[in-house]
């Protein structure tokens, strides 16, 4: 129950609409149990003599009271359970926010569906607790003290023989609600899990058919739907028992009430009336009886929720502004310089890179080739921050990286990933993607610079044609160029290609690289390749090896020095030779 006081400061934010929420709860309370008192004097009157017109008089004030009731019942949900939305709105917010911030460690470590799950149902769950919860709680009390009062004033002993069942009651409803706490929680980490094989499975739908793996992948979810079915059947076992112990335990009471009552009646101690008041009574705290249990169940819900939200939360961004910030850096020119880097991807792994020293000049161009494994993305990914080197020291512009505010730094790069990712929209928001408000003819410079201004001529729509998931109508090359003009398009102060042409053939590649010309001579450029085709023509070449650089250079420094780097252009000039002999 802890975890739901981190909803405090979100309360205090809406307490204005909340407390004016349980001041109509309030109000809705006392009208309706005004409506008993109206039958009392009704069906006393009925022993006298009683006109048509006072039986109409006592009808039409029992609608008037209910009516009221009802405005001030309607006034609670437009307080209370909009407020709740409002909650869920800056909750749902909040949540998306702070994983906006974390590092990659953290996504290599939760599942897309884990996060589906926490940002749906478990944000739902907290905000049944805040609207409904709430509002029913607020309601319960306000019955249980004015009718347990009311029911004093008319018969003090009858009224301790009703609440007799009351101590079972909280007995049962603490007892049932631990253990929805426990079902629940188990639901919705199965939930999670769920949520991450649809995804997957969808996700990589091109795979599962080339595979024919459908009906695998069909049989795998149906298996854990049917265990999900059956953890909700479990909990729902145990909620159905709420209502028919409260219902017995109620009718019990009313069976006591009736026979004790009664007879009091019987004895001239009481009126048919205040019995009939009395029963009314005791039937409308059926509801707040009845919503204790649901209550308890929203609650156990939503604390189980928000103590797995809270594992989000409590996740620390590993990458963040600090006190050693410096805010008055607001540009950088691009002078990068690698200080005997060492790098691990966790504390017990081993180092990626070992004892890296390397300098960048602003506005140079650096290619770097080696074995698959070697070390380069790792290399490049500390530039931008998204990892920070375990020993040693990064610096850009003479200044240790950690010391310039990340929006800055990564304002001004450009990375184009091995991995493209393209989103469901038109083709000219995903070049405008890293750009606010770009002009007609920015985006066109771009795509032209990307050899993408060909492709789009063929298009549908053109530039507004819309893209598929992750640009599935796109090829490969394709999916790259437009990575390509996004990155561009920014004319960043450090631009990073890693891999970004692996999947265009060498004359487009060609071309791709004689526009960039213009493009990288006023900036610093650092392209990764296992093309030496694409590095060729960079200031300087350095051969990553199993963490090391092993060599660096020039183009034809490292051909003369025959180590690796001439291995390999030699093994891509034979295959090049090969392919024109076919």
């Amino acid at each position: 129950m802890k975890s739901l006081l981190r909803l405090l400061p979100y309360l205090r934010h809406y307490r204005g609409p909340l407390l004016r929420g349980i001041v109509y709860v309030f109000f809705s309370t006392i009208f309706a149990v005004i409506a008993p008192v109206i039958i009392r004097d009704a069906v006393d009157g009925l022993q006298q003599d009683v006109s048509r017109g006072m039986l109409l008089n006592y009808a039409l004030l029992i609608v008037l009271v209910s009516a009221i009731s009802g405005v001030f019942l309607y006034l609670t949900r437009q307080t209370i359970i909009v407020v709740s939305r409002r909650i869920e709105y800056d909750l749902r917010n909040d949540f998306l926010s702070h994983v906006m911030r974390l590092s990659p460690r953290f996504f290599g470590t939760t599942t897309t569906g884990d996060l589906m799950a926490y940002s749906g149902n478990d944000i739902s769950a907290v905000r049944m607790f805040v609207g409904p919860a709430v509002m029913y709680s607020a309601n319960t009390v306000f019955n249980f003290i004015i009718i347990v009062w009311l029911l004093l004033q008319i018969h003090p002993m009858l009224t301790l023989w009703g609440l007799l069942p009351l101590p079972l009651l909280s007995y049962v409803v603490h007892k049932l609600g631990t253990l929805i706490h426990k079902r629940y929680e188990e639901i919705q980490e199965h939930y999670g899990t769920l949520t991450a094989r649809a995804q997957e499975s969808i996700s990589g739908i091109r795979v599962v058919k080339a595979y024919l793996r459908e009906e695998y992948e069909t049989s795998m979810f149906r298996a854990l739907s049917e265990e999900y079915r059956r953890r909700n059947m479990r909990m729902v076992r145990i909620q159905s028992l709420f209502m028919p112990m409260i219902g017995m335990l109620v009718g019990f009471s009313v069976i006591l009430i009736i026979w004790l009552g009664g007879r009091d009646v019987i004895a001239g101690r009481l009126t048919l009336g205040e019995l009939t008041q009395f029963i009314i009574y005791l039937g409308m705290l059926i509801w707040p009886m009845a919503a204790i249990g649901w209550v308890v169940s929203l609650i156990q819900r939503a604390a189980a929720s928000m103590k797995r939200l809270e594992r989000i939360f409590e996740a620390p961004p590993e990458i963040a502004d600090g006190p050693e910030t410096d805010h008055g850096i607001t540009a950088i020119e691009g002078d990068i310089r690698y200080t005997d880097v060492y790098y691990r991807y966790n504390d017990h792994g081993p180092d990626i890179l070992r004892g890296v020293s390397l300098d960048i000049s602003a506005g140079s161009t650096l290619g770097i080739v080696g074995l698959t494994g070697a070390g380069k993305s790792t290399l490049v990914n500390l530039i931008p921050r998204l990892y920070d080197p375990t020993q040693g020291v990064l610096s850009i512009d003479g200044v240790d990286a950690r010391k310039i505010p990340l929006d800055v730094l990564r304002g001004n790069i450009a990375y184009v990933t091995q991995e493209t990712f393209l989103f469901s929209d038109t083709l000219w928001n995903n070049i405008a993607y890293g750009v606010d408000h770009p002009t007609e003819e920015d985006i066109l410079w771009a795509a032209t610079v990307a050899q993408l201004d060909k492709d789009v001529a063929d298009f549908p729509k053109g530039y507004e044609t819309i893209l598929g998931e992750r640009g599935i109508t796109l090829s490969g090359g394709q999916k790259q160029r437009v990575s390509l003009a996004r990155a561009v398009l920014r004319r960043p102060s450090i631009l990073i290609l890693d891999d970004a042409l692996s999947a265009v053939d060498t004359h487009t590649e060609e071309e791709i690289l004689q526009r960039l010309k213009a493009v990288m001579a006023a900036r610093s450029s650092i392209l990764i390749s296992h093309r030496i085709s694409t590095v060729k023509n960079a200031d300087h070449i350095v051969v990553l090896h199993d963490g090391v650089i092993s060599e660096e250079g020039t183009h034809d420094i490292l051909i003369e020095t025959g180590g690796l780097y001439a291995d390999i252009y030699q093994k891509q000039l034979l295959a090049a030779e090969l392919e024109e002999m076919e």
